[in-house]
């Protein structure tokens, strides 16, 4: 019994020892965060990029979704590019971003849903390329954007209601697609717009009244489209417009006589619609038209 006492405490510092032995091979965490990013054939430091501006370089292929762990970027231009393939979901990953500029490639797919992961952009350019789908909902979350403009693609689908929640916008560019559906009355929620075109797609419906509260617009573009109904007579309101354009579309009624109001006009087309009535003589105060 007395050599079992003995015993036990050498056992004790054997069972420890093989104890701190397996300690010591117990793997350590590895940080696998990326410090560096590889694009087109140039190494980028994660840390130190927040401004990345490859306008105009002739870039070829599609856009690498490791661009996504340059999370400190808050300008990115990639623009006039020769740019293939969708736009990657990780770029929501860069929620510093207030520049994102893509326009004029051949970028494909839909808008990622992510995008309204970038609650910091202030200006949004995805024009000019062969994007299709419809407008993501999310973009909603976009509340900082001054400039959206997504002209010049293959949308489809509506213009989504959420769209009158951007109240900071100046620039709002959907034009040369395929939109269907009526232009929502939430639009006139963004009171800051000063330019506004939708023309060239397949919207129907009437022309909302609720337009007329945007009384900065100074280009209103609705042109080639199907609308219906007649012109609202809140035009009126939006004194600033310098270009107004509803031709091609199937309005009806008569002329509103509020248009002479618009005396700041230099562009007014009214064409190829079924107006009716007379030519009212408000029109005669338009003495900047050309």
């Amino acid at each position: 019994m007395r050599k079992l006492y003995l015993l036990l405490p050498i056992l004790f510092l054997i069972y420890w020892g093989c104890e701190d032995k397996k300690d010591d091979n117990t793997p350590e965490e590895v940080d696998d965060t990326p410090t560096e990013v590889t694009l087109w054939g140039v190494v980028y430091s994660v840390e130190d990029t927040d401004t990345l501006n490859l306008s105009n370089n002739q870039l070829t292929g599609s856009i690498p979704p490791e661009i996504g762990n340059l999370t400190n970027l808050t300008y990115l231009r990639l623009d006039d590019n020769q740019l293939t393939g969708p736009i990657p979901p990780e770029i929501g990953n860069l929620t510093n971003l207030t520049y994102l500029i893509l326009e004029s490639n051949q970028l494909t797919g839909e808008i990622p849903s992510e995008i309204g992961n970038l609650t910091n952009l202030t200006r949004l350019y995805l024009g000019s390329n062969q994007l299709t789908g419809s407008i993501p909902l999310e973009i909603d979350n976009l509340t900082n954007l001054t400039n959206l403009t997504i002209y010049n693609n293959q949308l489809t689908g509506s213009i989504p209601p959420e769209i009158g929640d951007l109240t900071n916008l100046t620039w709002l560019q959907l034009h040369n697609n395929q939109l269907t559906g009526s232009i929502p009355s939430e639009i006139g929620n963004l009171t800051n717009l000063t330019n506004l075109t939708i023309y060239n797609n397949q919207l129907t419906g009437s022309i909302p009244t609720e337009i007329g509260n945007l009384t900065n617009l100074t280009w209103l573009q609705l042109h080639n489209n199907q609308l219906t109904g007649s012109i609202p007579p809140e035009i009126g309101n939006l004194t600033n417009l310098t270009i107004l354009t509803l031709y091609n579309n199937e309005l009806t009624g008569s002329i509103p006589s509020e248009i002479g109001n618009l005396t700041n006009l230099t562009r007014l087309y009214l064409g190829s619609n079924q107006l009716t009535g007379s030519i009212p003589p408000e029109i005669g105060n338009l003495t900047n038209l050309r």
